[in-house]
């Protein structure tokens, strides 16, 4: 079945046989964290877009979106509008390449700097257009507007489990019931995984990218 944030809600308190104050009050926080833990687990290509940028000369450093969840490619756009791209190295391997940030030229590698920023190496030594393709953070079913959500339509079941294993850890319940909940989550992440067009797929240009585990 699909739930919407409402049937959801019930759902857990049904589940949970808890409808106390503030159980009640941290059903956002504890659905909310269900998603992050399917949407960090397996890599749906639902999630995935494209944004185009700048990076500017004598910057290596490029803002990431405000849905970034983690990246798939990041090109540079030259002038005839033909695809570079960048290798996907760590923060280390790009600044013993370049150590000095007056070291510039087309960017060939980039790597995740932090939650907000990538690096790129060698140091911009111009202005050019560059288009991330990236997993994004879908629309929480907590906020939407349409009362539900991808997930919630296309992922209930992991979705019911894991934020049932969310509510018990939050209760302090039954280690046996929870143990059943996240069983119950985990195998029901695998049926998705398997359905998840392109799950498997790499390339050179995010080989070794890290995975989270729940």
């Amino acid at each position: 079945m699909a739930w919407t944030f409402t049937t959801l809600k019930s759902a857990i308190q049904d589940y949970t046989d808890n409808t106390e104050a503030s159980f009640v009050s941290n059903m956002t926080n504890i659905i909310v964290q269900a998603e992050n833990r399917i949407i960090k687990s397996v890599e749906l290509p639902n999630f995935r877009k494209n944004q185009t940028g700048t990076v500017t000369s004598g910057n290596a450093y490029l803002a990431t979106p405000t849905d970034y969840l983690y990246p798939y490619s990041l090109a540079v756009i030259d002038g005839d509008s033909n695809y570079n791209y960048l290798m996907n190295k760590d923060v280390n391997f790009i600044r013993e390449a370049y150590p000095a940030s007056a070291t510039t030229g087309v960017p060939k590698y980039y790597a995740q700097f932090d939650d907000d920023f990538f690096i790129v190496g060698p140091t911009p030594n111009s202005g050019y257009t560059v288009e991330i393709h990236y997993f994004y953070i879908p629309e929480s079913i907590t906020a939407a507007s349409s009362g539900t959500s991808w997930l919630g339509t296309n992922a209930s079941e992991a979705l019911l489990y894991g934020s049932l294993a969310e509510a018990y850890t939050y209760m302090k319940g039954e280690q046996d019931i929870l143990n059943n909940y996240e069983k119950r989550f985990k195998e029901a992440l695998e049926r998705l995984t398997l359905e998840s067009d392109g799950y498997n797929r790499k390339d050179a240009y995010r080989s070794g990218q890290r995975r989270i585990n729940v």
